[in-house]
């Protein structure tokens, strides 16, 4: 397992969520870089689920998949009531939300460049 976990780089960590999250049918998988901005990670990948049950199936399956392709344990919040997930793979934080609850707090406005899409002219 060493060897495997030399050899994932951010990159190939981010490629391997993004395709859980498509076979798992999440919605609306959106990605955002953070190198340079923070040291939390090099990747955050927010989406959503349809339901509590698919939200923390969503999770489940994802943390399953980064343990046995890189041998990372993901540390995991939130899988008990299913509206709003974490999981920290160490590069890439993946949060997975109820569209409700993703409307609610609005995670991506937060990290969008502001000289991006939505930024307030000045």
């Amino acid at each position: 397992m060493a060897a495997a976990t030399e050899t994932a780089t951010s990159e190939k960590l981010l490629a391997t969520i993004l395709k859980s999250l498509s076979d798992d049918k999440a919605e609306d998988v959106v990605q955002i870089d953070l190198r340079g901005k923070t040291e939390i990670g090099d990747y955050m990948v927010i989406c959503s689920g349809r339901s509590t049950r698919q939200v923390s199936s969503i999770s489940e399956k994802l943390a399953q998949t980064v343990k046995d392709e890189f041998g990372r344990t993901a540390k995991i919040e939130g899988k008990e009531t299913g509206d709003w997930v974490l999981i920290d793979t160490g590069d890439v934080i993946v949060h997975v939300f109820r569209p409700e609850v993703r409307e609610f707090y609005q995670l991506e406005k937060m990290w969008q460049p502001m000289d991006g899409p939505g930024a307030a002219a000045s």
